[in-house]
């Protein structure tokens, strides 16, 4: 990858954002049903934050998923109709005792 090029979607960086913005708002919380809500928009606003923060040519979509882990099953899937070349997207799932989180990004080149 050449990455003088500012145009080419960084999928490794992406995950990596993904990863620490998770982390960094989850750490060893237990699934709380009240906080859930807060803990999204937290973890939505910080991807964002750090992606526009590279200064790349794209638009970026950050989804998150918060379920707590007792039993039940969580299927999700995703379709984009796009320009591969240039495009990309990413998602990181973070899976403890409690709960299950899965982030995503969509990043659209300008």
């Amino acid at each position: 990858m050449d990455f003088n090029d500012e145009t080419v979607f960084d999928k490794e960086q992406c995950i990596d954002i993904l990863k620490k913005a998770t982390e960094e708002v989850l750490g060893k919380q237990i699934y709380t049903q009240n906080l859930t809500g807060q803990w999204i928009s937290n973890i939505c606003e910080k991807c964002t934050k750090k992606l526009v923060a590279l200064n790349k040519p794209f638009k970026y979509v950050v989804t998150c998923v918060i379920m707590q882990r007792n039993g039940a099953g969580l299927h999700t899937a995703c379709s984009c109709f796009w320009d591969s070349a240039n495009d990309g997207s990413c998602s990181y799932r973070l899976e403890d005792k409690s709960m299950y989180c899965i982030v995503t990004c969509f990043a659209l080149a300008i």
